[in-house]
């Protein structure tokens, strides 16, 4: 990236132009999964926006300070995956021990931010994109934002739309597959502002 893009712009792209769940498409299965509540989206929101921007930010430093000096770029997918797989563990520590109920209402999703390709993707997407160190921080923040903000929106219109008479064959998946593409066709609206290429 180059240096005359700032921070903010980064931030901002990140969440909405470049969003990594309605631009990219990463994360989809515990997004459609666990957006029927609005109290477990924000809590899966909150712990992949957590997850995210720490994940991000270790595996800068292990990829710019153990791999690189060392040539061992070609295991950045395997120590990309065990960093992560380390954090969401602490995660799911904390937040069991913090929240039960939220704990018991994220159930088999929680473990399986381990495996949550937008985390992974935040991860390459940096490393590919040659960010620095903060940018780096930013645009993990800014797409975990981004993510929760997709997962809450799609929470709460799934909670309205349950209550809306909708044609028989549409209801369930039907319609939020629609209310997905059209979520994603909304935030492309923002695609002419910033651009995080």
């Amino acid at each position: 990236m180059s240096p005359d893009v700032g921070l903010i712009s980064l931030f901002f792209a990140s969440i909405f132009t470049s969003n990594i769940l309605l631009a990219n498409f990463l994360g989809m299965c515990s997004f459609i999964s666990v957006s029927k509540d609005f109290t477990s989206s924000n809590g899966l929101g909150l712990a992949v926006t957590f997850v995210l921007t720490i994940t991000t930010a270790i595996n800068w430093l292990v990829y710019h300070y153990l791999l690189i000096p060392f040539g061992l770029e070609y295991l950045r997918y395997i120590v990309f995956i065990i960093v992560i797989a380390a954090i969401v563990q602490i995660s799911e520590m904390v937040i069991e021990r913090m929240s039960t109920n939220l704990y018991m209402s994220l159930g088999i999703f929680l473990p399986l931010i381990t495996v949550n390709c937008a985390i992974l993707g935040v991860a390459l997407f940096m490393q590919i994109r040659n960010y620095n160190f903060l940018q780096s921080v930013i645009f993990g923040l800014g797409s975990g934002l981004g993510w929760w903000l997709a997962i809450v929106s799609l929470a709460a219109i799934r909670k309205k739309v349950d209550k809306s008479p909708v044609p028989g064959p549409l209801k369930g998946p039907g319609i939020t597959l629609i209310t997905i593409g059209l979520m994603a066709m909304a935030f492309m609206g923002f695609s002419g502002m910033l651009n995080v290429q």
